[in-house]
């Protein structure tokens, strides 16, 4: 006969745990009785492979907010420096020019003129 003896438990067991879901409430949260259920002793494995992926997901989070933080910085200290560099190389080409050179010779009185001579050279019979 159908529905006697051990497919009726069966039936009654998942009943009660429908009516245990159907029965949450504020008051099952706080006095923990929501924990103690049968739902979450049989999925506890499952539920803390959730909270591990929340935790790697935050993590992660974390990580990539803080890559980006250092890449803008970086990309500002680039190009701080990528000015400085054509402001010095601006400087060094006017400090080589033969007419600023001969300025602060003068400037300095170190009593250094250009040659009038042109250069000549030097050979030796050996």
């Amino acid at each position: 006969m159908l529905g006697t003896g051990k497919d009726n438990v069966e039936f009654v067991d998942s009943k009660v745990e429908r009516e245990e879901i159907k029965g949450f409430s504020l008051k099952v949260l706080i006095d923990g009785s929501l924990l103690a259920g049968k739902i979450i002793a049989r999925n506890i494995t499952f539920i803390l492979f959730l909270v591990f992926l929340a935790i790697i997901y935050i993590a992660n989070r974390y990580h990539a907010e803080r890559m980006v933080r250092q890449i803008i910085t970086a990309s500002q200290e680039l190009k701080d420096l990528r000015a400085e560099q054509i402001t010095t190389a601006s400087q060094l080409m006017n400090y080589s020019k033969p007419s600023t050179i001969e300025d602060m010779v003068e400037q300095k009185g170190l009593g250094i003129t250009q040659p009038i001579k042109p250069p000549y050279k030097i050979i030796l019979d050996k």
